[in-house]
């Protein structure tokens, strides 16, 4: 893998491909409601006002309305108690109209967020966070798969990036992303280093990489100039610079110099998390998930 000299990095597009399978979802789901099939149902649970979650919650209702997919937000306050919050998961478990529950990240402090997260059902488990969906990846046996780096995975096999072989490093192992990247670049066949907190010497990992996968959270923390020439870079965190400005953990001046293939931030990972989240929605609600999103 070398980069062309004189050439800068290709983007991979998350917000074009995001397109072309939300409307591919949509012509499934249309397709399924028109022979008879139930609509599927999303329900969101939003905890509290943070103003960034509502954002969030806001465009997945949105996507949700664009490719025929009810949602329903669940909306709670704050100060709700986890006896309270747990059984509102029930009574979504038993909804039949309901075939995804999302709670929505971060909870509030003295919330357990895994005591939470686990009671949802596994068949409704759309964010792929439940320790039974987790499992199965580890197994090799996918079912319902995390949503950021499912959208990984699809964004890479979409622009013919084959991680078979390739030396992954995988910075940040945080439950949600960091630890599910790994296993699904394990199971396309890399081989995967995982960096975190206590890593010694991050620099000499990142510099080994052919595929880096940045999910810190953090600027400064990964220097791009570690990176190898022509290495694939794949910068998931979506931080706010001093101007104002979103960006990612690595600089993206010297990643376009550098890489062969880039994130951009936004517009790459983000956009395809959500389309994830309705092909997860479909797939709980036993919709046929279009070949080329497979």
């Amino acid at each position: 893998m070398s980069k062309r000299d004189g050439h800068s990095a290709q983007k991979l597009d998350g917000l074009a491909l995001s397109a072309t399978m939300r409307d591919d979802i949509r012509a499934a789901i249309t397709q399924h409601v028109a022979e008879g099939g139930q609509v599927p149902g999303l329900a969101v649970l939003l905890v509290g006002s943070d103003p960034a979650s509502a954002v969030y919650v806001r465009n997945k209702s949105k996507a949700c309305e664009h490719t025929g997919i009810h949602s329903r937000i669940v909306r709670l306050p704050a100060t709700i108690s986890s006896a309270d919050l747990v059984a509102e998961v029930d009574r979504l478990n038993a909804d039949a109209s309901i075939h995804g529950i999302l709670v929505q990240l971060p909870l509030p402090p003295h919330i357990s967020t895994q005591t939470v997260l686990e009671r949802i059902a596994v068949a409704k488990d759309v964010d792929g966070f439940n320790a039974m969906n987790i499992g199965r990846l580890v197994l090799r046996d996918p079912g319902i798969r995390p949503c950021t780096p499912r959208g990984v995975m699809a964004l890479l096999h979409h622009h013919g990036i084959s991680t078979r072989g390739l030396h992954a490093v995988v910075v940040g192992a945080s439950n949600i992303v960091g630890r599910p990247m790994a296993l699904e670049l394990l199971l396309d066949g890399a081989t995967v280093t995982i960096c975190h907190r206590f890593t010694r010497e991050l620099e000499q990992h990142v510099r080994q990489a052919d595929l880096l996968v940045s999910a810190v959270g953090r600027t400064g923390i990964v220097d791009a100039d570690w990176l190898r020439d022509g290495a694939v870079v794949v910068d998931i965190a979506m931080n706010r610079a001093p101007d104002g400005s979103l960006c990612g953990d690595l600089d993206a001046v010297v990643v376009q110099q550098k890489a062969s293939w880039y994130t951009p931030v936004p517009g790459g990972v983000g956009p395809m998390t959500v389309t994830m989240l309705l092909l997860n929605t479909m797939q709980a609600a036993g919709i046929s998930l279009p070949a080329a999103s497979n």
